[in-house]
């Protein structure tokens, strides 16, 4: 009796132990600006979400027909169903051309400071309008879009529903307002990593617990902190040593082309990193693969120091409790349309 009471004893005192760790490794995540996904719907600033408002939103998110070809949609360079991007180095456009930049995620994009990798959009109904009017996506203009969408008595009566009391309320702000609804709802909750924040001790291996203290004390969570573990701040993307040219093309210049500041050459959104194993490839160029390779690429290029494989397997485990649920999205049932639509060959 005794020994099994020592027995028990230690197994206790063990347990404590293991858990106090696990509180101390919550605690430092927090310092570091790391935090748990919010369970609350999230209000966009100048545009309340409704579920009529989601709902139109869900429809126009998959209406290939506000491209000028009819044929591509948002879910074709954010695809819900891998991973909220389309696992290309960069999206293939209006003419089959290609985009010059890697697709980010739309999952738990509404948490971004911004909206695309230089941040030109401030939020996700002026980032809906950008891919419509780009002629190397979607290449329409907005008046041919409300055109389009004016010719379909549904459209006409859902966006009357969702934005009741306007004269005129099928517009393209309105459109890009219901998408908005619609993405803020693209949320991935129940990762490991926001259950062990919440308390959970079970919720993360111990390789992922290791991996998430490296990544605060490797200096990583200077960069990507905060609910989205990234997308907060702008950087140079080769902060100590830039990357070469196969990783990194040389003409693109980032946030430069938006400001048109020397000190923003070469500058980017940090990456949200939520997701981040089931969305490669990898860095705004799209030239990066391995998951475990681009951790290596960040230690030399963004943290001066050489993260060796043992490390950033690590990292990558704990990357990998990242990965919430994602939301069940059916396919939509379209308006069809009364008349014919003249639309440009690809």
């Amino acid at each position: 009796m005794r020994a099994s009471a020592l027995a028990l004893a230690s197994t206790a005192l063990i347990a404590a132990s293991v858990s106090a760790s696990d509180e101390a490794l919550r605690q430092k995540a927090t310092e570091a600006g790391l935090q748990a996904l919010p369970t609350e719907l999230q209000q966009p600033a100048n545009n309340p979400v409704t579920p009529e408002k989601i709902e139109l939103g869900w429809m126009l998110f998959f209406d290939p027909r506000i491209s000028a070809s009819g044929i591509i949609s948002c879910n074709t360079c954010h695809n819900l169903g891998t991973g909220g991007d389309d696992n290309l180095p960069t999206s293939v456009g209006h003419g089959w051309q290609k985009g010059p930049r890697n697709a980010p995620t739309v999952f738990n994009a509404v948490f971004n400071v911004a909206q695309f990798w230089d941040g030109r959009a401030e939020d996700l109904k002026e980032q809906a309008k950008g891919p419509v009017q780009a002629g190397v996506e979607m290449a329409n203009k907005p008046e041919q879009v409300v055109t389009t969408l004016k010719s379909m008595p549904e459209y006409v009566e859902r966006f009357g529903t969702a934005f009741s009391g306007e004269a005129d309320p099928v517009t393209f702000d309105n459109m890009a307002k219901a998408i908005e609804a619609f993405e803020v709802t693209l949320v991935t909750p129940n990762a490991p990593f926001d259950k062990f924040m919440a308390g959970d001790d079970a919720a993360m291996t111990d390789e992922q617990k290791e991996g998430l203290s490296l990544f605060v004390d490797r200096g990583c969570a200077s960069c990507h902190s905060g609910v989205n573990v990234g997308g907060q701040s702008y950087f140079p993307f080769g902060l100590i040593k830039r990357p070469g040219a196969d990783i990194l093309p040389p003409d693109d210049k980032g946030r430069f082309q938006v400001t048109h500041s020397a000190s923003d050459e070469y500058v980017f959104r940090a990456a949200p990193l939520r997701n981040v194993a089931v969305t490669a490839p990898y860095f705004h160029s799209g030239q990066v693969w391995d998951l475990t390779q681009a951790v290596a690429v960040m230690g030399t290029a963004q943290l001066g120091t050489e993260i060796n494989d043992e490390e950033a397997a690590k990292i990558v485990a704990f990357l990998q409790s990242l990965t919430g649920d994602v939301p069940t999205v059916q396919y939509p049932v379209l308006p069809a349309e009364t008349r014919d639509t003249p639309r440009p060959q690809l």
